[in-house]
């Protein structure tokens, strides 16, 4: 049994996803961000960027607010239910309170258009930087010989076969992972997977803590990967703490 963080890469340069409906930006990041030696991939709208991280990653993604599909924030808060990448939020809404929206969302910086190419590179190599030095904040991996669990590229598979599991069930398997060996509180699960007004809607979480249990052939009385702990919260024992 593994329970790894993945090694930083020093080979293959980090890969950016931009996430903006403006041709105009996408051509111009794109030209600008390959120059600089990255390897790009382009999303017109949020699901389609969306689907482009949960399918290839990134260890970057540059999201505009204004989308023709999703608001930015949504896109946000829907990647961060899954998702630790850096994202860089660009919009044309240069105000106080939609710049504080967007960090307080989960954003690790922002960018107000029209802006200049040196200043983002600037805040993309610090985040870069930022997110290979600690060891910590590299994406976890699972693997048991039996269940195998990728949270960068959204994968979950069980004796070799691959298992669907909903948004929400990776979502939650996700937190436990993260915080595997350690109790998740009901709240703090509540808040993350439905939000601040959830908090006392335990049933939500049995029924999907259930959902998630049958998927990876686990056993609530015998539990091989998640723990309940009466009246506190989830557990992943999966990497073999007490």
């Amino acid at each position: 049994m593994t329970y790894t963080a993945p090694p930083p890469a020093s080979a293959p340069p980090p890969r950016i996803l931009v996430i903006d409906d403006e041709p105009q930006i996408r051509r111009f990041l794109d030209i600008s961000l390959r120059a600089q030696g990255y390897v790009v991939a382009l999303a017109e709208s949020g699901r389609a960027g969306l689907a482009e991280l949960a399918a290839h990653g990134a260890d970057l993604v540059v999201l505009d607010i204004g989308l023709p599909d999703l608001d930015g924030h949504d896109v946000l808060a829907e990647l961060r239910q899954w998702s630790q990448v850096p994202v860089i939020m660009l919009t044309v809404r240069d105000g106080e309170a939609e710049k504080v929206a967007a960090l307080d969302g989960g954003a690790n910086d922002y960018v107000t258009k029209p802006f200049g190419v040196q200043e983002l590179m600037a805040r993309i190599r610090s985040l870069l930087r930022a997110r290979i030095a600690p060891a910590d904040t590299a994406m976890p991996l699972f693997d048991d010989g039996h269940l195998h669990v990728d949270l960068g590229r959204r994968e979950v598979t069980l004796a070799g076969e691959s298992v669907v599991l909903s948004r929400k069930e990776f979502a939650l398997l996700a937190l436990l992972l993260q915080h595997a060996g350690r109790v998740v509180t009901q709240p703090q699960l509540l808040r993350e997977l439905w939000g601040p007004d959830h908090q006392d809607d335990t049933h939500y979480l049995r029924i999907l803590v259930g959902k998630l249990r049958q998927k990876l052939g686990d056993d609530a009385t015998a539990p091989r990967y998640i723990a309940t702990e009466p009246g506190v919260g989830l557990r992943f024992v999966g990497v073999g703490a007490a």
